[in-house]
């Protein structure tokens, strides 16, 4: 899922002939069309259907009833952009297959979001991710990480639109301003028309096609050079099939250890808080439905990694028996795959063009996901808390507006990316920056009830500071370098899988230096604990202030925002074991039926005792009691 992505020298738009030309031919032309026209088309039907009986809910959420096969391929078509499909293969390519260990964390990162965010989300009845801030801290807190967000996905927007055109145009010499328009507008109209149950479908047609272009490499490739067993034996040969890599040194930038460990908390900033996906968890009908939709990510992200990696080793084989052209030995890593494709498809009238579809497939779920998801947090948390008597036809309009206007942000981001040069990485790192200090903000409010207001805006804001530092500085020293830097420095900043997290890598020959030290040390540390990192600072500084400042003495805490970890950990325990802490054992249909969750107090009395047993629960001291539950002491 995660990739790796060129970015540190731009490529300039070609204005010759390049090698792959000649192979686009009008069937290719044909074939790519046809993607906008079905992705517009489908789109459109979702938007003339019941025009006028439209709803914000329906617009926004899709009115709650979508099943579990279309969110899960949402779900997946969201975090699997171009950059994944252009970069994943070029990794496998340059470095071995030490990244397809990344597989081994895809379990952890959606069983927990499957089990703790969704539930917590879904039964809270959530239209933004954010707004669960405000019932656990306060609005305060909740436009903060909501302007966080906004800031995290305009400046990937430019860049994920404008990367994948100027890599098409270098290889192919197809017009860059044109496939960066075409885009732009397509994905506005379809996603400002048709709302969140668009985006869905699109993402479910656009999924088939990205499967199927990359599908057509691997079975072209891998017959023209002998078959799959063929492909392998070449690549162990050649010293690119890696084994367990166990070095603990976390400024490595591929071991098991990272890719296994430091990969989960990645996973969960994409698939537990980001509203892209949260939007998408909650428009299921049911919460059994959204834990499924989860559940179903697994296997689709196993299968689009293994095709990845299977596309990166057919390369390599290609390669060594029919030898680079000069301008493709040049090329960027991000290149590597569209020489690639246009080499060993020429000849095949309409593959080419499938395979161009599967790029820009990549793109346009990723771009809609942001337009949509966009839309709906500036409606629902920057705009409803303000004017709450807009009427249900302005909602609407404004909602469809939001979307065009970020999609018209969107075509001048592009632009500007164009005009970035090398301060382009910066604009790439920043998703990756931002999203661990999202994941720390909403992990303190759900684990730790002790976490105040003041707390968790001083964490947020630490946490941001701790990201750019290394971010930034690692950009800074690796520009400011004479020499390349080491593999293992390479990929010190952090993409998302489209919002994904994709490693920038650089285009410098694979060549070993010294270790770095001192602030260069600290700034090489691989990209895969960025995430862990940032959210562990937002933690800690989040508890200390909170602690400093009273904790959540004087203030209301909602039972609903806090996941019980100590109770259910405590549960596991022998019973002789929970006597001695003085605490009961609780098991989950116990647990539902004190109300885990509860939405209102029990006979409308809030001193009910089972009312006292549920907020204790939850880790939550009964307010007007003079005695509180010992395992908020512990929790603690």
């Amino acid at each position: 899922m995660s990739v790796g992505v060129s970015t540190s020298a731009p490529l300039s738009p070609t204005s010759g002939t390049s090698v792959g030309m000649s192979t686009f031919s009008i069937v290719d032309y044909v074939v790519f069309v046809l993607l906008l026209v079905l992705s517009l088309a489908i789109g459109l039907y979702h938007a003339c259907r019941g025009w006028g009986r439209h709803t914000v809910g329906e617009l926004l959420m899709a009115d709650r009833k979508m099943g579990c096969l279309p969110v899960a391929l949402s779900l997946l078509a969201t975090f699997q952009s171009a950059v994944a499909i252009l970069g994943v293969p070029s990794e496998i390519y340059r470095f071995g297959t030490q990244y397809w260990f990344l597989g081994c964390c895809y379990f952890l990162g959606l069983l927990i979001p499957a089990h703790i965010f969704i539930p917590v989300f879904y039964r809270l009845h959530l239209t933004s991710a954010y707004e669960y801030l405000e019932l656990r801290f306060n609005k305060t807190v909740r436009v903060c990480g909501t302007v966080t967000f906004i800031f995290q996905m305009v400046i990937y927007m430019g860049v994920v639109l404008y990367a994948p055109s100027l890599a098409l145009n270098a290889v192919t010499g197809f017009d860059l301003w044109l496939s960066v328009l075409a885009l732009g507008i397509v994905c506005t109209v379809y996603t400002a028309l048709g709302g969140l149950k668009a985006v869905i479908w699109t993402d479910v047609f656009q999924t088939l096609v990205m499967f199927l272009g990359q599908l057509a490499v691997i079975i072209v490739g891998s017959a023209k050079v002998g078959g799959l067993g063929r492909v392998w034996a070449v690549a162990s040969q050649h010293g690119r099939i890696s084994g367990f890599e166990l070095d603990p040194d976390p400024f490595v930038r591929h071991t098991f250890w990272t890719l296994a460990f430091g990969g989960v908390f990645m996973m969960l900033s994409l698939y537990g808080v980001n509203q892209a996906q949260v939007q998408r968890y909650l428009s299921s009908r049911t919460e059994k439905a959204a834990v499924l939709s989860c559940y179903a990510v697994f296997p689709f992200q196993q299968v689009s990694l293994c095709v990845g990696c299977l596309i990166g080793l057919v390369m390599f084989a290609y390669y060594q028996e029919y030898p680079m052209s000069i301008q493709q030995a040049q090329a960027a890593p991000d290149q590597f795959v569209l020489y690639f494709v246009m080499d060993l498809l020429k000849g095949l009238p309409g593959l080419p063009g499938l395979f161009i579809a599967c790029l820009f497939s990549g793109s346009l779920s990723t771009i809609s996901s942001a337009f949509n998801s966009l839309a709906t947090v500036t409606m629902e948390d920057l705009i409803r808390p303000w004017f709450p008597e807009f009427s249900e036809a302005r909602a609407i309009m404004l909602s469809r507006g939001l979307a065009f206007g970020y999609g018209l942000l969107c075509l001048g981001m592009a632009y500007i990316s164009s005009q970035m040069g090398p301060v382009l990485q910066a604009a790439i790192s920043i998703f990756g920056m931002v999203g661990g200090p999202l994941l720390g903000l909403f992990c303190l409010g759900m684990f730790f009830p002790c976490a105040n207001p003041p707390g968790a805006v001083v964490g947020l804001l630490a946490g941001l500071v701790m990201a750019f530092w290394i971010g930034i500085g690692s950009i800074v020293t690796s520009m400011g370098s004479s020499m390349p830097p080491s593999p293992s420095n390479g990929s010190s900043f952090s993409l998302p899988t489209n919002l994904t997290v994709a490693t920038v890598t650089t285009l410098m020959p694979l060549t070993t230096f010294s270790k770095p030290t001192g602030l260069r040390r600290f700034y090489s540390l691989s990209y895969l604990w960025y995430s862990a990192h940032n959210s562990t600072t937002v933690i800690v500084v989040g508890l200390i202030v909170s602690l400093l400042t009273g904790r959540m003495q004087g203030r209301s805490l909602n039972p609903a925002t806090i996941y019980p970890v100590l109770p259910k950990l405590l549960a596991l325990l022998p019973l002789s074991c929970q006597k001695r802490l003085h605490c009961r054992s609780y098991g989950q249909d116990h647990l539902m039926d004190t109300g885990l969750f509860p939405e209102k107090p029990r006979n409308g009395v809030l001193g009910d005792s089972r009312d006292k047993e549920a907020m204790a629960l939850n880790g939550t001291a009964y307010q007007g009691s003079s005695s509180t539950c010992i395992l908020q002491e512990t929790s603690l």
